[in-house]
């Protein structure tokens, strides 16, 4: 661009765009934002915009724009697809004389956007840095600005940077910044689009600035550790510098200490669907949403949180159970705190919206709402017996002066825009109430002096009217105007009338407009101190949010256990896991009729250590393997379980190796893929852990695969002793049993070429893959089917043959006859029908009773 020909205006637009190169400039004109050159062909594209220029050449100065009012929107959009977007504002008065002066007043970037188009839902949204001192040792610092949550980690060792990563992925980080010279950006670049798709990233220069240390945190939750210092500080500084607010709602920073939970791998967090489907990485079918009962926001985060963050510590997870137990048993309780908690807003967030000055009246409101529902809830608490409870209710301040007064100033249903008035109650202001009268008063004034002027001018057609343009005047039709007196000034000719002023109008008009511009600025005046008022009270009100998010997920979980039928597991000690008629928290919900088959499981140091499971595709095994990893997971959380009784010794990790899919971005194999996944778990498991392996080495040949399952299995069993659930399609593998691997199989029920999988997990190995009958399930021809029956009873006599045995004859393979299997399986009907009290029970519950059992034995007897 020539400089020559640049206007005032221009300057201002290229030296902010200049100060911000990486992000895309919205610089405020009158009612648009508008976007010049690069920026401009960007944002078209993206947002769907036409391009424009003032010149006429789109080529050389194209620019584009988005009404002021709906930016939030546009923005929210940019910002969801990676891109940071850098506000200029108008600074002075637009109305005065000159070129009015513009400034970049914030930055909003994937990881400290604050809008309501993009913080919908209870979501978190983080932002971490990453940074490597010179020793290697890596660190962690993040935060979620909308709530104030800010943490911090440091790692070591072989696995540290898979640690990092999974953290990373745990939170499902929408933004990274990493310091100069961080030795592992690529693995993180990688990883990022790999796992965290929309995740913007950055660098930064790493700054140590201990006044901002100081700022926001007390001096004993400041890191001593030099490294993580500037870790946290950085990031600090980038918040500051990005949000441009005092940010005072960050004032607690966490360490993230693995050794209090149970540490989850991004492998896991996918394989067991937690948190995240694998089909979309939403919340549906996921075990998040099945024990999703909160009712708060801040409900639904902290449930996610302990999900992916299962406790260790015998005596806590009880005291979560404890609180559970209460709460299943005392549905009154349950459902009053349920109904308490209903009207609670998101507090963490309206906070966040009151300390960065984006709150309208409108959080005012939800704020004076949710503190009003706090007297209920400390009420209803106050019965509570368990600590966990006792201590909630003991840490909920109600702040009444503060809730009586927005209840005084705010009014029932305020608008949105906190600079037009109307959003203050009458009688709240005395000041504000004598402009509010006079304002009222006009109108009548106005007829008055329409009245007094028809009478003294004699003009009957005269009237009083006003416009934006030319402000009140009096308007006298032409056949009248003989009669206009003078101290008329005329103000405007029309084709009909004729428009006067008067030095009597131009007062009132100066009074009641200028009325009209001190209501609004007093209403503003006043959201202002009330503003302050809460900020004043944000921690301790942030605080009285953490204990309602705490109560609103026992509660949850206490609700999903009185819904679902789930019982308290026993926390044990011994290293044990035993479970009794275990079902699949997530697979018995979906089967919306079907009768869920449950199984059992035991797993112990002194018994079973690894459970060798065969049988064919279909029948079951995954779901089994996930569901004891489930269960094990919900006892640490300090959920109830979908089991008759389960005792479970917390591990101290679940890794899991299931499914198969190509690693396309990294050029990774399948089968690369899966060795990958092995090897971590073999390096980083122990003796307390839970190893969950399905059909290790089917991407190679079969007997590669095969040594490689087998010398897995060995490894595990002779050298790290972790409880393991291992399946296979290798039958050779059964020969491993001994004294701490068993063999296990799903039961089948073969009617000549038909088979029934029973979904029962059963002692002892499968001698047959049915592999034939699962392709005949699945709809493959029966020309198909039938030769490939062909070929697979020519290899049998091939191999037969060559190992000099007979060929077994055709029913030497088939399971145990119907009676001896079926017996096999009533072991969950009969423990339900010796539970059943029969004398309490009216008819029709009887007989539903009957029918539900009756259908669950024919399920599990292979007949329905």
């Amino acid at each position: 661009m020539d400089a020559q020909n640049v206007t005032p205006m221009m300057q201002q637009y290229l030296s902010a765009k200049a100060a911000h190169p990486g992000e895309l400039l919205f610089f405020r004109l009158g009612d648009f934002y508008e976007m010049f050159f690069d920026d401009a062909k960007v944002a078209a594209k993206e947002l769907g915009l036409t391009l424009t220029s003032r010149s006429g050449d789109l080529d050389k100065s194209p620019m584009c724009g988005v009404p002021y009012h709906a930016a939030d929107t546009y923005i929210a959009r940019l910002v969801a697809k990676g891109f940071k977007v850098a506000i200029a504002e108008q600074i002075g008065d637009p109305k005065a004389k000159g070129l009015t002066h513009r400034e970049v007043v914030k930055v909003v970037t994937p990881g400290t956007v604050l809008s309501d188009e993009v913080l919908h839902d209870a979501a978190n949204i983080y932002i971490a840095l990453l940074h490597e001192t010179e020793v290697g040792t890596l660190f962690l610092a993040g935060a979620d600005i909308s709530t104030g949550e800010a943490f911090y980690a440091l790692y070591t060792g072989e696995n540290a940077v898979q640690q990092m990563l999974d953290e990373l992925y745990r939170r499902m980080t929408a933004e990274i910044l990493m310091t100069e010279g961080f030795s592992r950006a690529d693995t993180v670049r990688t990883f990022a689009a790999q796992r965290l798709p929309r995740c913007a990233i950055g660098t930064v220069v790493p700054e140590m600035r201990d006044e901002l240390l100081a700022q926001h945190f007390p001096a004993a939750g400041i890191p001593t550790d030099a490294g993580a210092r500037t870790a946290v500080a950085t990031l600090l500084t980038y918040l500051h510098d990005t949000v441009r607010a005092d940010l005072s709602q960050i004032n607690r920073l966490t360490f993230l200490d693995g050794a209090g939970t149970m540490q989850l791998d991004t492998y896991t967090l996918r394989n067991l669907e937690i948190t995240r489907s694998l089909r979309d990485g939403g919340k549906k079918n996921t075990l998040f949403d099945v024990l999703d009962f909160t009712r708060t926001p801040m409900g639904t985060r902290l449930l996610k949180s302990w999900l992916e963050h299962p406790l260790l510590t015998p005596h806590r997870i009880d005291a979560r159970l404890d609180a559970v137990a209460e709460l299943v048993e005392k549905s009154v309780l349950r459902g009053k705190l349920r109904e308490s908690l209903r009207s609670v807003y998101d507090f963490e967030r309206l906070l966040t919206r009151i300390e960065t000055q984006a709150a309208n009246a409108r959080d005012l409101a939800q704020l004076r709402v949710s503190l009003a529902a706090l007297p209920a809830v400390r009420d209803t608490l106050d019965v509570a017996e368990s600590r966990l409870l006792m201590r909630a209710c003991a840490a909920i301040e109600t702040f009444d002066a503060l809730r009586d007064t927005l209840e005084r100033a705010i009014v029932d249903e305020p608008g949105l825009s906190v600079r037009d008035g109307g959003i203050i109650r009458t009688g709240y202001d005395a000041a504000l109430d004598e402009l509010r009268t006079f304002s009222h008063d006009s109108k009548s004034l106005l007829q008055e002096m329409e009245e007094r002027e028809r009478t003294r001018t004699g003009i009957k057609t005269l009237k009083i009217g006003y416009n934006k343009v030319f402000g009140y005047y009096i308007e006298v039709r032409h056949s009248g105007r003989d009669q206009v007196p003078e101290g008329y000034i005329r103000k405007q000719t029309l084709a009909n009338t004729e428009r006067f002023i008067t030095e009597e109008l131009k007062d009132f008009e100066a009074k009641i407009l200028g009325a009209e511009e001190k209501i609004t600025a007093l209403e503003y005046h006043i959201f202002t101190q009330l503003r302050e008022q809460v900020k004043a009270q944000l921690v301790p009100i942030q605080n009285v949010a953490r204990s309602i998010a705490r109560v609103d997920v026992l509660q949850s979980l206490a609700e999903a256990a009185a819904n679902y039928r789930y019982v308290r597991p026993q926390v044990a000690a011994d290293g044990a896991i035993l479970i009794r008629d275990g079902r699949h928290p997530l697979v018995e919900r979906i089967l919306d009729r079907e009768v869920f088959v449950p199984n059992d499981t035991d797993l112990s140091h002194g018994g079973t250590e690894t459970m060798l499971i065969t049988g064919p595709n279909m029948a079951g095994k995954s779901t089994y393997m996930r569901q004891v990893a489930l269960l094990t997971l919900m006892a640490q959380v300090g959920s109830f379980v979908p089991a008759r009784t389960a005792q479970i010794a917390p591990v101290d990790r679940i890794f899991t190796r299931i499914g198969a899919s190509d690693d396309l971005v990294s050029g990774q194999s399948t089968f690369m893929v899966e060795m990958n996944e092995v090897a971590q778990i073999l390096r980083e498991a122990t003796r307390d852990s839970l190893v969950i392996l399905d059909e290790i080495g089917r991407g190679t040949s079969t007997f590669d695969g095969m040594s490689i399952a087998r010398a897995v299995v060995e490894h595990i069993d002779t050298r790290i002793h972790a409880k393991t659930l291992f399946a296979t399609h290798y039958h050779e593998l059964t020969e491993m049993e001994n004294a701490h691997i068993r063999n296990y199989c799903i039961a089948v029920r073969e009617k000549g070429k038909n088979v029934a999988f029973l979904r029962r997990i059963v002692a002892g190995a499968a001698d047959k893959s049915y592999g034939i009958h699962v392709a005949r399930l699945a709809g493959l021809p029966a020309k198909v089917t039938a030769r490939a029956e062909e070929i697979l009873s020519a290899l049998e006599q091939k191999e037969a043959a060559s190992a000099g045995a007979e060929i077994p004859a055709a029913n030497t393979q088939e399971m145990p006859p119907a009676d001896g299997m079926a017996s096999l399986f009533a072991d969950g009907t009969l423990a339900e029908l010796r539970t059943l009290d029969i004398m309490t029970m009216t008819p029709l519950e009887a007989m539903n009773t009957l029918y539900r059992l009756q259908e669950q034995a024919r399920k599990e007897a292979g007949e329905a």
